[in-house]
């Protein structure tokens, strides 16, 4: 399997279009068209995890963390970031960055975080705008369900856990081909009115040019007239955080506890909330104190991220017990997730955990 394929087999799980404005997901050094020879997959990319990959021969580094998150105004070995690109490019090492796109997925960072704590009826906690279109065309009655299969397959048509939806109203349409024309059903230079099924459903935006690729592959009319509009609607199947509900009710001591052994924190920061029973949990892997607003809006109990700083305690109010569970323990999940994702489907090349996925913060 060359580098590209597997690239392309995550980004259709992960779609970079997820990623936050700020993110820098996906190809960091690149050669494509190798051959994978082995994969290693790391939360931070260090020079350690580099020289790891050269000495197991693995050619393709995943990591969740991009290398490459700000511009580089120089590249030289006397740095660290330029020591690792450097050696990177020497050995053809290719290096794969997963971060909020993975983080915005509903089974990515937070899902795992959610089902580590066995919430219930999780739902997305800050799901994504302007990431749906709508598409309407219209086509003869005996072609629609040829039309409405292809839509689907193309990954139209999905609402929450439904999939196949679609709106559907019969009428006529009317047209003249003209000369040069080699219309499907009329004559030339003839007015034609054939009945016709208006059909509308929906898609993410990212999928506009394999959508519109297979209406027209699909559409017996030589021109195929179709509609598309941006919707405002929100992506319940993408966005940052998660929130669900505690099997059963905790104290807040009880659930400050249950957070630090189901995660693996070593340690906890929390502030002292007036909120004695917990059963609605918000979470956010890695930083999330811009999300702690959004957890009072959805009325959670409690809400677990990492990276709070001073004044993100003193200005939460005491109706929330707001947890500070640590980045790397909140992220670290993301390691063995994708090595499970890779091996289920590829088994001709090894890939490999690193073993240099420790935590850079120690606690005294």
């Amino acid at each position: 399997m060359k580098i590209k394929e597997l690239i392309k087999s995550i980004e259709q799980l992960y779609p970079l279009a997820f990623q936050e404005s700020y993110d820098n997901s996906g190809s960091q050094i690149s050669f494509p068209e190798n051959e994978i020879n082995g994969i290693l997959i790391c939360l931070d990319i260090t020079e350690q995890v580099v020289d790891e990959a050269i000495a197991k021969q693995c050619n393709l580094i995943i990591s969740h963390h991009p290398l490459l998150f700000k511009a580089l105004k120089k590249i030289n070995p006397e740095t660290h970031q330029g020591r690792i690109v450097i050696k990177a490019i020497q050995h053809q090492v290719s290096i794969y960055a997963i971060h909020t796109n993975f983080d915005s997925s509903v089974q990515g960072t937070n899902r795992i975080l959610a089902d580590l704590l066995q919430l219930q009826n999780i739902q997305i906690l800050e799901p994504v705008q302007h990431q749906l279109k709508k598409l309407v065309t219209y086509v003869p009655h005996d072609n629609a369900e040829i039309v409405r299969k292809a839509l689907f397959d193309a990954g139209a048509g999905q609402i929450g856990n439904y999939d196949s939806c679609s709106y559907n109203v019969e009428g006529y349409g009317t047209f003249k081909a003209n000369e040069g024309c080699n219309p499907y059903v009329g004559a030339i230079n003839e007015e034609h009115r054939e009945s016709e099924t208006r059909i509308e459903t929906i898609f993410p935006a990212y999928l506009q040019n394999k959508i519109v690729s297979a209406l027209l592959d699909a559409h017996p009319y030589e021109e195929v007239a179709y509609d598309i509009y941006m919707l405002e609607n929100t992506y319940s199947q993408v966005g940052i955080g998660m929130i669900g509900y505690l099997l059963d009710p905790m104290s807040a001591l009880a659930f400050q506890q249950y957070v630090k052994q189901k995660i693996g924190s070593k340690v906890i920061r929390y502030n002292k909330s007036e909120k004695n029973i917990i059963q609605k949990v918000a979470l956010c892997s890695g930083s999330g104190a811009s999300y702690i607003q959004a957890a009072i809006k959805n009325n959670a109990d409690a809400f677990i991220t990492a990276d709070l700083k001073y004044h993100d305690f003193t200005d939460c109010p005491s109706s929330l017990l707001l947890i500070d569970a640590g980045h790397f323990e909140t992220e670290i999940h993301f390691v063995q997730k994708i090595f499970e994702i890779i091996t289920k489907k590829n088994t001709n090349f090894a890939v490999c955990l690193s073993e240099y996925c420790s935590n850079p913060v120690n606690y005294f």
